[in-house]
């Protein structure tokens, strides 16, 4: 068993980073720049933040306020070299990671 440092971020389809994309410019960094063993974004049909205003799916309307949860895992050395520049880009208050373990060795 190896132990990884599981990733989860909390963010809406809408939410930008210098005008682009904010998934896909984490995407980016977690891809093409640190290349991290595994990297899963699912999208929520409904959720609410601490704000506590609802966001749900609406077919009668084009909804870019969906959550998006993008969670991954690397070694934990990799991840504490890439905490800081997530805190950058996504609300530290949306970030959570824990220990895990890998059956791989």
């Amino acid at each position: 068993m190896k132990t990884v440092t599981m990733v989860r971020l909390y963010i809406r389809e809408g939410d930008k980073f210098e005008g682009h994309s904010l998934m896909r410019e984490v995407f980016r960094l977690l891809h093409d720049q640190h290349q991290v063993a595994g990297l899963t974004v699912f999208r929520g049909i409904a959720g609410f933040g601490s704000h506590g205003e609802s966001h749900a799916d609406d077919l009668l309307r084009l909804n870019v306020h969906l959550p998006l949860v993008l969670e991954f895992y690397d070694a934990p050395d990799v991840v504490e070299v890439l905490l800081p520049r997530l805190r950058e880009l996504v609300d530290p208050r949306h970030i959570v990671c824990w220990s895990a373990q890998c059956a791989a060795d």
